[in-house]
């Protein structure tokens, strides 16, 4: 097949979402797939909605594919060229603006139900993230779920390498060596934003009764907020107990990981969670949020705990329980391992997307753009 990707921003970003699209694109062109990629400036949103305006924006949308794969991350920018454009298209949904608790959510909740409605069919990377899509209005047989991989830290590198046959038990070993160290070692990585909830975080270690030190890695992405977050440490008296490292490169994050008990990160929404996989991969516990994807990876009591947004008493309870019994503590790290191991890879991943891919340039999709003449809305 000849496949478009058109995103916001470049493949080489960072985070999750930019990750997932990376990767299924190495993965189609290793099947034998000519990809052809559109990166766009990543404007304001507003910048954006006038994008959607500009017939010489739309010009650049116009290229020679079977199908086109849309970051649902660009939609401002699309969702008013789309019906123009000859060739049928899937949108890739991380996570929708409207399911994020934002004072703007009906109006990104417009938006994107109107994007959504010019799709032909619709990869998301969660069953929530499907079930977001699908009330706004997607047709469930023309959404499927795939999951990312966490495979990001594979290799011979300590917790993170795969473990099979008698490495398995040197696995365990390391395991429960790390359970009984203390103070407990709690890792946050993500970019620094409100949505992240960082500093329900911070409040939950500084509400624990255990000693727990914490380090917070990431790229700023919200100074505002960065600030005061570090004035909570301060406020909080946590200034020895928290460590702000920034962004660090993988094989730096993989020693933090290495080295930590449990991962937190109780987003006050996640499409899916990416980064509790992949701390699953060091055997870390996760301390999630219950808003969105991350039940799918996290099971509640076995391979970490899923907390209410904004419950600093519940982030602190989880600590609690992990620091004050070791033995609960490995037995969960081997859990979050086992997890690990179960999930799908990217080739896995992969082929559900380029199945959905076929089916809908064949047209075995129902082409929601361009419904029979009795149909059209008048």
């Amino acid at each position: 097949m000849k496949v478009g990707l058109t995103l916001y921003g470049s493949l080489d970003e960072r985070s999750g979402g930019f990750r997932y699209d990376r990767k299924v694109v190495e993965e189609l062109r290793r099947w034998g797939d000519e990809v052809e990629v559109i990166e766009l400036p990543w404007p304001s949103y507003p910048r954006g909605l006038l994008d959607g305006l500009s017939p010489r924006f739309r010009d650049r949308l116009r290229v020679d594919v079977d199908v086109m794969l849309q970051d649902e991350l660009a939609h401002p920018s699309l969702w008013r060229h789309n019906r123009a454009l000859s060739y049928p298209i899937v949108g890739i949904v991380h996570h929708l603006r409207a399911s994020e608790p934002r004072r703007l959510s009906p109006l990104y909740r417009s938006i994107e139900r109107r994007y959504l409605d010019t799709l032909d069919g619709v990869v998301c990377n969660s069953a929530a993230t499907r079930e977001a899509v699908t009330d706004l209005g997607v047709d469930p047989d023309a959404a499927v779920v795939a999951p990312p991989a966490g495979d990001r830290f594979e290799g011979p590198d300590g917790l993170g390498d795969s473990a099979g046959g008698d490495d398995r038990g040197a696995l365990a070993d390391r395991i429960a060596d790390r359970a009984a160290e203390r103070p407990l070692r709690v890792a946050f990585v993500g970019n620094l934003a409100p949505r992240k909830g960082l500093d329900t975080l911070v409040e939950g270690v500084a509400a624990a009764d255990a000693e727990i030190d914490l380090t917070v890695v990431g790229r700023a992405v919200d100074e505002g907020h960065v600030a005061e977050v570090r004035r909570l440490v301060d406020r909080r008296g946590l200034g020895e107990r928290v460590r702000f490292a920034g962004r660090l490169s993988d094989d730096e994050l993989a020693a933090t990981l290495r080295e930590s008990h449990v991962l937190s990160v109780p987003s006050r929404y996640e499409g899916f969670g990416i980064v509790y996989l992949e701390g699953m991969a060091f055997g870390l516990p996760a301390v999630a949020s219950r808003a969105g994807g991350a039940s799918d990876v996290v099971t509640d009591g076995e391979t970490g705990f899923l907390i209410t947004p904004d419950d600093r008493g519940g982030v602190a309870d989880a600590l609690d329980a992990l620091a004050s019994d070791p033995d609960r503590l490995a037995e969960m790290s081997r859990a979050a391992r086992r997890r690990y191991e179960r999930h799908p890879d990217w080739r896995e991943t992969t082929a559900r997307v380029r199945r959905h891919l076929a089916a809908v340039a064949e047209g075995d999709v129902t082409d929601r753009r361009n419904p029979p003449a009795a149909e059209v809305p008048t």
